[in-house]
This record gives C-alpha cells, structure tokens and sequence, in this order.
C-alpha cells in the first residue's frame, strides 16, 4: 500500500486536494521521481542493508570515514542510486503525499500513524510549542547580539531546566548504581570482540535510578516526551530568535496550525498561503534526517554516555554550526548574488574552474548522482522565486549554472547540485532571512536526531574509537634552568 492509499483508508486528507497549486506540486515531485529511477535503476545495490554479525572489517579513513558504528532502522542513503528512504518508504513518496508531522511519527515510532494517532502526536506538539517561561528566560540574554545557532543551543538547554529535573539534588545518576563507569579502563590494545553487551554498563533502566517521581508537567530526560517537547519547541525557538533579534516580541504558536504553518507564522505574524505552508512542510521533510552525518553522530556519542536527550540535540545543534556541515546554502545564495546574472555563468565558471574553486550547492560526500532533495527542491524554487524580480535573476543564474557544472563535471566527476543548492532559493522565496537557513535546518533534523537517540539507547554502546598515536616516546624530562628555549 502507498501512502496515499494508506492515507485514504485512515481518513487523511492530502493536502494536494486543497487546490491545483497543490495537485501540481505533488506532480512535479513525482515526475522527479521517475527520472530518478530511470537514471539510476542501472546502479548496483550497495552491502548495506544487511543485519550486521559484529565484529566486522571495514575500510575506515580520517574521521572515521567508512567506519561502521551501529545498526539503524530509522534510515537509509544510497550515494550511488540517489536514494533516501526514511523507514522503508522514499523520500519522494513522503514528499509528495505525507507532511511533517507524519513523517516525523514514522521516524519515532517505525510506522505510519492511524488517523487518531496522529492527532494524538499533533495535539503533543502543540501543546508544546508554548515554550513562556523558556523564552522568558532566554529574553534575558543579549540574544540579539548571539550567533542564531548559539542562541538555539542556549535555548535547547534552557527547555531542559524547564521540563526536566536532572540538574536538581536527588535526580542524578549515583556512581553506586554503575558497574564500570569508564571504558576507558578496557585496553585499548584488546581488539573488539563483537560481545552483545557492553562490558561496562548500568544496572537496569536508567529511570531506576530516581529517588523521587516526576514534579507535574516535568518530562522523562530520555523517554518519548522528551522527543515531542524538542520537535515542537525547537521550531518555537528558532522563531522567537530571530524576531527578538529583530526588536520584535515572539509570538504565541496557534493550536489549529501545522508544524509548518506555525513556524511561518511565529516567524513572520502572519498566517501563511497554504501553498507557502505546503513547500515549507516538504522542505522540513526532506531535511528530517540524512544516514550517520556529523550532527546525527554527534547526537548519539554524548547520547551513549546515558547523558539525556536535551544535551544529546544539544550537540546536533553544535555541530551542525559548523560551516562544513551546515551554511551552504547561504554560500550559494551569496555566490548566484557574486555572478551577477544569467549571462555571465559562463565566464565567471571558467575562473573558478581555472582556480580550482569548490562550487557551493555541487557535489555531496555521499551522493554520486542528483541528490534526490535537490530534484524535489528545484521544481519547488521554480515555482515559488519567479514571483519576485530579484529571486527570478538568481533562480535563471541557478539554473544556466546547474548546467554549466552538469554538462562539464557530472559525467567524469559525478558532481550534481546537492540539497543546499536550490534549498536557500526555497526559503528565501518564503520571506526566511538567510541568517536562518541552517537553523530551519535543525528545526527539521532534530526529528532524525531524536528518533536515532532512542533507537540507539535500545541498545546502548558508549562510542569510543581510537587514535592513532604519532609522537615521541621515552623523552627525558629536562629541568627549567637547563632548558633551551629555541628548542
């Protein structure tokens, strides 16, 4: 059954049935589908997606690139089909026919929702998404003079002192209660063995640990609530920044809203067209979650220490900071801006070419064909930025040089617009700020962040690879007085 026969069947109401606009939209998301597949249904199925029979050899690089560090069921990349499947169903489907909320149930829970599941899990967010006492709070830094994404990262934790209680006496983990509590403590000359529990290991489920039950309206740190109260505030927050930012009040989320309406809203005071509300709800789809990328990674290292899941988002958030991670699509827009036009693609790719430059929005660590988010967005970015004058010059430049690093590179380099290519030209077209790009980014991954959390906690291993050691040994310690301080 697809989604829209399963949607049928438990009384949803697609939204492509709201007017043509939307009818259109789900087409073009679906004609991009059959190109996808008919371009790469040559390519070999990857060895990935089998049940691992640990230990295991693998070809690892710096960074652990080509490590092997767990299982997952939550999601799926294939670099060489173009494929991205969230829980078995491809992010083309989901796009076309699910919406955020949807999506993010499956990614949760391993299963498309029931009709009365489903607003089950919306009434959760919604209720959430109020967030006084945070914002609050975080009013009473100098905010407005924050890096957003720094800003957000205060905010994370600012949600966690407000519905949890893991930083008051008597709601702390004591050592007692642990077997081992440093791994470091293995030698790390043992070669792994492929045990099915960790040597070093808490005593039963964490929550034993509690003296006391939880204060109303407190949230378990690691359980399932934690999750919904981080995927609804998340968005709350990144709103409520950027208009503190601007000198504004926040805005209180509405009820009766989706998770992509209400951003919009929060954002910006007013009520979003539907077919606005629509691309934004596709966009936070395709970004839900992305395989093992430095974010999610980073997410399930501190997450495997049994730390909780605010700080474990916490650390999604920090790394997705990083320019190597996330800000791309920033980068184009400020490049598409540089060239100056469609009729100067030309000359102005040939200097790059000639200094070797790197094309923000080319080219993915993964992917080696269209990178299928950029096939779902380009037909989003032609249907919105035509409608302003200034995004029309930069959605022609986009394109004319799409073609350019297609025609010249794809063949021989396999190098094809990834995600942040036409992504900026999506949200730039909805009225978003540049400065927001990256965190709209973690108001959508902080679905694939938590789901992977709690899947991986099923079957906690704390994270702990290795260096390689480099340097001296043995050197002789040398008094101050007799040492040299040119050497």
């Amino acid at each position: 059954m697809n989604l829209h026969e399963h949607g049928r069947r438990e009384g949803i109401e697609w939204r492509e049935d709201m007017n043509p606009k939307m009818e259109e939209l789900s087409r073009l998301i679906l004609d991009s589908k059959k190109a996808a597949e008919a371009e790469t249904q040559a390519e070999p199925e990857m060895p990935y997606t089998r049940k691992v029979d640990w230990p295991i050899s693998c070809t690892v690089g710096p960074g652990l690139e080509g490590a092997i560090a767990c299982e997952s069921k939550v999601g799926y990349v294939n670099g060489a089909k173009g494929w991205l499947i969230y829980r078995g169903y491809d992010i083309f489907d989901l796009s076309a026919h699910s919406s955020f909320e949807e999506t993010t149930y499956l990614l949760l829970h391993g299963r498309l929702p029931a009709a009365t599941q489903l607003q089950e899990f919306r009434s959760h967010l919604a209720a959430f998404r109020h967030l006084p006492d945070t914002l609050r709070r975080l009013m009473s830094f100098p905010v407005e003079k924050m890096n957003t994404m720094a800003a957000l990262r205060l905010g994370i934790d600012l949600m966690r002192r407000e519905q949890t209680v893991l930083d008051e006496e008597g709601f702390q983990p004591p050592s007692s209660t642990a077997i081992g509590l440093d791994e470091d403590s293995m030698p790390m000359e043992t070669k792994p063995m492929g045990m099915k529990r960790a040597v070093y290991e808490f005593k039963g489920l964490a929550r034993r640990w509690r003296k006391r039950s939880l204060p109303a309206g407190r949230v378990e740190p690691e359980g399932i609530s934690s999750c919904y109260h981080l995927i609804a505030g998340v968005s709350t927050l990144v709103a409520a920044i950027e208009r503190i930012r601007q000198g504004k009040m926040p805005i209180e989320p509405d009820p009766e809203m989706s998770h992509a309406g209400n951003f919009l809203y929060m954002l910006t005071g007013k009520r979003p067209e539907p077919l606005e509300e629509r691309i934004l709800d596709v966009a936070l789809i395709l970004h839900a979650d992305h395989g093992m990328n430095a974010s999610t990674f980073a997410s399930l290292v501190v997450a495997s220490t049994l730390s909780d899941t605010y700080f474990s988002v916490g650390a999604g958030v920090a790394a997705l900071n990083g320019p190597l991670h996330g800000g791309a699509n920033e980068q184009v827009i400020r490049t598409l801006r540089e060239i100056g036009g469609p009729e100067k693609v030309g000359e102005w790719f040939d200097k790059a070419m000639a200094k070797k430059e790197k094309i923000a929005g080319f080219g993915h660590r993964v992917y080696k064909t269209y990178d299928p988010r950029a096939r779902i967005l380009g037909p989003l970015a032609r249907m919105m930025a035509p409608a302003q004058p200034e995004l029309k010059i930069l959605l022609d430049t986009a394109m004319v040089l799409e073609k350019e690093v297609v025609d010249r590179l794809g063949e021989s380099k396999k190098i094809f617009p990834n995600v942040d290519f036409y992504s900026g030209l999506v949200y730039a077209s909805l009225g978003i700020p540049s400065e927001l790009f990256t965190p709209i980014f973690a108001v959508s991954r902080v679905a694939g962040w938590t789901a992977r959390v709690q899947e991986y906690l099923r079957k906690n291993r704390i994270f702990r690879p290795r260096a390689i050691y480099v340097g001296k040994i043995h050197s002789e310690y040398v008094r101050m007085e007799d040492r040299d301080e040119k050497s």
